[in-house]
């Protein structure tokens, strides 16, 4: 591909490369650079790809793209923002794919995952096409699995996904779409047919610093969406109606004069039932994912469907035919009188979530086991705490991915949030050994919550990620208990 073609779009400050320049590939990490490529230098928080400039020429770069004049020797195109820039041109690279397709957008502090889950069921049995999805558990294109590193991929590799959806005749691509994601421009230029908005609390505070900061960058998507779907419980979604620029769809469980808005809703301990209403129609509706916060996931999800085409009874009845969702209020087969349930809250909103549900079904005791993330929002660390203790009956403090922060810190800020708290309280910074624990203090009737790490199988501490999958780990603990 010439370089005028791959800089459609671009906005130049100052070149000095020869647009029939021929390319043939692009990269932003100057490892990756080889003869005939385009280097985009992108300053990131760790590193920044203008100090990398001359490995990417070394490697055989023959242009780069820049926010300064290079040191080195090679032709330049001088930009004001190049990680922006690094998106038109991935997009331009890849035959701009996402013009291609009809991409759903879902973004939130809780509930991406499940809802972009469910939405994939229901188009799947709804279109009987192939689905894109792209998320924090996986990469899928219909049933091939694609790992990911992040929830929302680089632009240059986010393009080089749709390219490869659109090549597998994908027509809808459901994006889980984060906070980083929106602030740093890796979806800049992808217009979404709907923006879809489940909710705002605490989290992400170590990069965002500030919830009006948090909530600016979630609202980015709802700029370039075709039509907005918005929570009209959540405050902050509900004052995002006031700003949006494109049409707003609502849903509710609280409020009738919603778009759509869940009556008679019943929380079980095996999952949810509501009556879905909407424009006179009404749809009895099951999930089998306990949880009220699953009624928002679930009609944040038929709002989406019903948008994109489908009939209200047609969406409910797709749904009721949804799996659960791997680390999801995952309940982990036993064989025992007690349970265990296995979940990703790893925010202050989510864990009330996922504790009050539990509380609502408990027999007995409710044990929680959880840490919290290392090089991570801090502040939640107390309030975890505090939300930990007031809805179990014993909590087990632990680490979850330290990373490169000392556990002791990590726990010790935990311990701050609990306090002189009447619930018991066991410190085991090993991961291992506190579900361990876990298992042989469960009795009759009791429910173990892990919460933290869904569906990762992996600790990550210091730089090293190490396999950590809590169903084997469950597993292995009740075949011990077994024979003690």
């Amino acid at each position: 591909m010439i370089l005028s073609k791959l800089l459609e779009g671009v906005e130049i400050l100052e070149n000095t490369a020869d647009m029939d320049m021929e390319i043939s590939g692009l990269c932003y990490d100057s490892r990756k650079a080889e003869n005939g490529s385009l280097f985009v230098a992108v300053r990131g928080f760790q590193s920044d790809g203008h100090k990398f400039i001359d490995n990417a020429v070394k490697a055989g770069a023959v242009c780069v793209i820049c926010e300064e004049k290079p040191e080195a020797d090679v032709p330049f195109v001088i930009v004001e923002d190049s990680r922006r820039e690094l998106a038109v041109v991935s997009a331009n690279y890849f035959g701009k794919p996402a013009e291609k397709l009809k991409i759903v957008g879902v973004t939130g502090t809780n509930g991406k995952t499940t809802t972009t889950t469910l939405l994939k069921s229901m188009l799947e049995q709804t279109t009987k096409g192939k689905i894109g999805l792209i998320g924090t558990n996986n990469n899928l294109i219909g049933d091939l699995i694609i790992p990911t590193e992040h929830t929302t991929p680089e632009s240059y590799e986010l393009q080089e996904l749709f390219a490869g959806m659109v090549k597998a005749g994908c027509e809808y691509v459901l994006m889980e779409v984060s906070s980083h994601a929106l602030y740093l421009d890796r979806v800049y230029g992808v217009e979404f047919e709907l923006g879809v908005f489940t909710n705002l609390t605490q989290d992400h505070l170590d990069f965002h610093v500030t919830m009006e900061a948090y909530g600016d960058a979630k609202a980015k998507l709802l700029s370039q969406s075709r039509c907005a779907i918005i929570n009209l419980d959540d405050d902050w979604c509900r004052g995002l109606k006031e700003k949006a620029t494109c049409p707003v769809f609502t849903y509710s469980a609280k409020d009738a004069s919603a778009d759509i808005f869940a009556s008679d809703v019943e929380l079980k301990s095996d999952g949810v039932e509501f009556t879905a209403c909407t424009e006179g129609l009404k749809a009895d509706t099951s999930v089998s994912i306990p949880g009220m916060f699953t009624v928002y996931n679930a009609l944040a999800a038929i709002s989406a469907a019903v948008k994109l085409g489908s009939g209200l009874a047609e969406a409910a009845e797709a749904i009721g035919k949804c799996a659960g969702v791997v680390g999801r209020a995952e309940v982990v087969p036993t064989g025992r009188d007690f349970t265990v349930i296995i979940d990703f809250a790893h925010s202050p909103d989510a864990l009330e979530n996922i504790l009050n549900t539990i509380r609502g079904f408990a027999k007995k005791r409710v044990i929680t086991v959880f840490g919290c993330g290392g090089d991570r929002d801090a502040k939640k660390r107390p309030i975890m705490g505090d939300i930990a203790a007031r809805l179990s009956d014993l909590v087990v403090v632990t680490t979850d991915n330290p990373r490169t922060e000392e556990p002791d810190k990590i726990i010790e800020a935990i311990l701050q949030g609990i306090g002189n708290s009447n619930t018991g309280v066991k410190v085991i910074e090993d991961r291992r050994e506190a579900i361990n624990w876990a298992v042989d203090e469960a009795k009759s009737g009791d429910v173990i919550l892990l919460a933290g790490k869904g569906y990762e199988t992996y600790q990550i501490i210091g730089h090293e990620k190490i396999h950590f999958d809590e169903r084997e780990i469950v597993a292995q603990a009740l075949a011990e208990h077994a024979c003690r």
